[in-house]
């Protein structure tokens, strides 16, 4: 029953952190044009006359590299690496520091902190969950540092990939309402490299799912063709 739970709260955790880098990546990119292309974006005049422009320039570049260590650390969680589980820690009090920083002055700034308010909030429960996970009752059953073989992994990997697919598709729905000005979603930009990346990953997912499936109809084929040719 241990085992279980444990493989559980396991990929409850990197689906959670997949989605908080998913969120780090999505925010990095979509305040790009409001910091290095302030002039062409109204909203977001008071970077300018506040001189606060270089902050978010620098939050862009720091977040977009977390967001792509954020990847890295998936990729380590899902093969269970050694280290994997407190490289996450790290990225994700890093990420609700770079967050919260930015949902401050984005409140300050502009009266508003959406998405910015989003993106902290979902680093930190990720962190607070990961940090639950190091209370050693709850550490015993869930390893991070163990390779999930056969139908365990491709369920982890298939739930992951799917997960972000279905947010990088949904994105126009739940960010568009933040990013709109003068009836234009500014999400829009972005809209074929997000349907694209969408259905590439939940379609991976779906193939990783349905592997185990799809070996066990070849296996038992195989052991038919087997049978027949023994009866012969």
């Amino acid at each position: 029953m241990n085992g279980v739970f444990g493989k559980v709260l396991r990929i409850v955790g990197i689906i959670f952190f997949a989605l908080t880098t998913l969120m780090n990546l999505l925010g990095g990119v979509g305040t790009s044009c409001a910091a290095f292309l302030t002039d062409q974006y109204p909203n977001y005049q008071a970077l300018i006359d506040e001189g606060m422009q270089w902050l978010y320039q620098g939050l862009v570049v720091a977040t977009v590299l977390l967001g792509l260590m954020g990847l890295w650390v998936v990729v380590a969680l899902l093969r269970g690496k050694t280290d994997a589980f407190r490289n996450a820690l790290i990225v994700l009090a890093i990420g609700t520091i770079l967050a919260g920083i930015q949902y401050y002055f984005s409140q300050q700034l502009f009266g508003k902190a959406a998405p910015a308010n989003m993106k902290f909030y979902i680093n930190l429960i990720t962190l607070i969950l990961f940090l639950i996970y190091l209370i050693p009752g709850i550490r015993r059953v869930v390893n991070y540092s163990k390779v999930e073989k056969g139908n365990n992994g491709d369920a982890a990997g298939g739930l992951v990939a799917i997960t972000m697919g279905v947010v990088l598709l949904s994105t126009p729905i739940w960010a568009g309402p933040s990013h709109t000005f003068q009836g234009e979603n500014w999400v829009d930009l972005l809209q074929t490299e997000l349907y694209l990346s969408g259905v590439l990953l939940s379609g991976a997912g779906i193939a990783l799912l349905a592997w185990p499936i799809i070996n066990f109809v070849f296996q038992e084929f195989a052991v038919l063709r087997i049978g027949v040719s023994k009866d012969r």
